[in-house]
């Protein structure tokens, strides 16, 4: 996934980190690993693509191809 899309659409809503992972009901120190590269939790990659209109398998689509290689 490509890391400046949620920082992105965060800064779109005019959000701060700790206002999504609040919205989500995250910690915003794992919100913002998230927004660095970490792939999040399949429940949380549905919550934020909720939030933010996107696809959640968005969240997994490069580590499914490093996997298959």
């Amino acid at each position: 996934m490509n890391t400046k899309l949620l920082e992105q659409k965060r800064n779109e809503k005019k959000l701060t980190q700790a206002q999504v992972a609040k919205i989500i009901g995250i910690d915003r120190s794992y919100y913002t690993k998230i927004e660095l590269g970490l792939v999040p939790s399949v429940k949380v990659a549905k919550k934020l693509a909720q939030l933010f209109n996107l696809e959640w398998t968005i969240f997994f689509e490069n580590d499914c191809a490093k996997s298959a290689q």
